[in-house]
């Protein structure tokens, strides 16, 4: 999934919390890079406006901190990922269920994949299906 120079740059002007140098959003992990540009994508397609993923941002930052999230900045992408994940159960895309099971299977995919191979879903990855 590659990302959109002007979608990135309106996104970093709309959210000042992103991570940024002079070129544009930085990204510590290719998923980091992968969350923003599954963000993006659903902005374009009107899930939800700028405004609305910051506030919603903002509130996940602020149940994270209060569970001890120590907020050194190395953490901002998984807060990132949970805003998104989120909006789309809110909005109906998908359910919480849902991604509670992908979660789990990525888990179980993670666990099974050797060290540097790509991890790949398969159907023993969902137990009970």
């Amino acid at each position: 999934m590659s990302i959109d120079p002007a979608a990135a740059q309106r996104a970093t002007q709309a959210v000042s919390s992103i991570p940024r140098d002079a070129d544009g959003p930085v990204f510590r992990e290719p998923w980091e890079a992968q969350a923003f540009a599954m963000a993006l994508a659903l902005h374009d397609k009107g899930l939800f406006t700028w405004p609305e993923w910051a506030a919603t941002l903002g509130a996940e930052i602020k149940r994270a901190q209060a569970a001890g999230d120590p907020d050194t900045g190395a953490t901002y992408y998984h807060h990132w990922l949970a805003t998104l994940e989120r909006l789309v159960a809110h909005k109906g895309v998908t359910t919480p269920e849902a991604l509670a099971r992908y979660h789990d299977a990525w888990d179980h995919a993670a666990d099974r994949t050797p060290h540097g191979q790509p991890n790949e879903l398969k159907p023993e990855d969902f137990p009970g299906a």
